[in-house]
């Protein structure tokens, strides 16, 4: 990190909305805050087996709660995340693994582009609800976001070999290491210590310890 600035870490999975969210505010705070902004792409999966997590609307009355939850934050964060009911479903019967891998192979060959790509992902699933499991949709995705068909092409190829998934495997557990049970986890390295920030609805609170001023979701 540049002299006097803050290391901030967000670790997150595109199957997660709330990571969207964080995501999205964290990227309009980078130029205000005196931080450097890190994306961890990470394995949400592993990470709720690792720590006996379950996802919330495994309680039908707390998933109840999260579809209007969203909404209110879509709107408020403006971010156009657009939930249903139907959605809870779509996570259990979508594995993010192969997204992930891509993403982080990504990062590993170009890494300009690990912003506009994992913008995109979100924006399939959760905005346009197409599937982004599939080698073609990740193609798909990938051209969206400005990325040439050889570079995803190599990337896509890049999935299955120990380096990529090496990689995922570890930045997954740095996310453990640092206390991580859910998405998003943002790491804040501050004052010779990391702090561990769960969800998207904590980073006034990361400020505030950072010595940073919230200025709102959309800061103008």
């Amino acid at each position: 990190a540049r002299m006097g600035r803050t290391l901030v870490e967000l670790y997150y999975d595109v199957i997660s909305p709330y990571s969207w969210l964080a995501f999205e505010v964290l990227c309009r705070y980078r130029h205000i805050w005196n931080i450097d902004l890190r994306f961890r792409p990470a394995f949400l999966g592993g990470i709720m087996q690792q720590t006996g997590n379950k996802p919330p609307a495994m309680l039908p009355k707390r998933g109840e709660y999260m579809l209007k939850d969203m909404k209110r934050m879509a709107k408020y964060y403006q971010v156009p995340v657009h939930m249903s009911g139907d959605d809870f479903k779509r996570i259990i019967g979508t594995s993010s693994l192969t997204a992930m891998r891509f993403i982080t192979a990504m990062d590993m060959t170009n890494p300009q582009y690990l912003e506009p790509l994992s913008r995109e992902f979100w924006m399939r699933f959760w905005s346009q609800h197409e599937d982004i499991s599939q080698p073609e949709n990740i193609l798909a995705v990938a051209q969206q976001a400005g990325i040439s068909a050889e570079l995803s092409q190599k990337a896509l190829e890049m999935i299955s070999t120990p380096a990529v998934k090496d990689r995922l495997k570890e930045t997954t557990a740095e996310a453990l290491k640092h206390g991580a049970f859910g998405m998003p986890a943002v790491v804040a390295h501050y004052d010779g210590k990391p702090h561990l920030f769960f969800g998207s609805d904590r980073l006034e609170l990361l400020g505030s310890v950072i010595g940073e001023k919230w200025l709102g979701p959309v800061p103008s």
